[in-house]
């Protein structure tokens, strides 16, 4: 049974291994071994190496100016979307995100003139039916009718071949 006393010891262990820094020195007070768990226990005897004083070769710089150099379609783009009134405004370099904001307001004035396009062709198919019907045109009876002129060309065609034949 569980007194008083044991679960304060256990307390005061767990707060003395918070303290301490962790995983490591709780496995290490516990005598290197895990307790509730079944996975192999795999330690690390060698320090991590140093890291040399100076490095091999000049790395990157560690600042980079804020900014992306336009390119003429992207000087396009933040014309096009209100941005800048005239190319020559456009500074040399701009951020990435007024650039973004500028290509996503592109974008939607796109997609909004695809909708006016694609309902102005829908308007412009129902008058243009209406009107043929109106004039008591179809599409069968176009059908029909061409369908009528092939068999009349194709006939005269035969005969034609025909007459050649009987000549030669």
């Amino acid at each position: 049974p569980a007194t008083r006393s044991s679960w304060s010891a256990l307390g005061q262990w767990c707060r003395q291994v918070g303290q301490m820094g962790g995983r490591s020195r709780a496995l290490a007070e516990l005598g290197g071994q895990r307790r509730m768990c079944s996975k192999p226990q795999t330690g690390n005897p060698e320090p991590p190496h140093a890291a040399p004083a100076v490095p091999a070769h000049d790395p990157r710089p560690a600042f980079k100016l804020p900014g992306y150099r336009p390119s003429p379609m992207d000087r396009r783009i933040l014309v096009w979307s209100g941005r800048f009134k005239t190319p020559d405004q456009i500074p040399e370099l701009v951020s990435f995100e007024m650039l973004d904001a500028a290509r996503n307001r592109v974008r939607v004035k796109a997609c909004y003139g695809m909708m006016i396009v694609t309902i102005a062709a829908c308007l412009l198919t129902v008058i243009l039916g209406k009107r043929a019907a109106g004039r008591h045109e179809s599409l069968t009876a176009q059908n029909m009718e061409k369908k009528a002129r092939w068999r009349q060309e194709a006939k005269m065609e035969r005969e034609e071949a025909a007459a050649v034949e009987k000549t030669s």
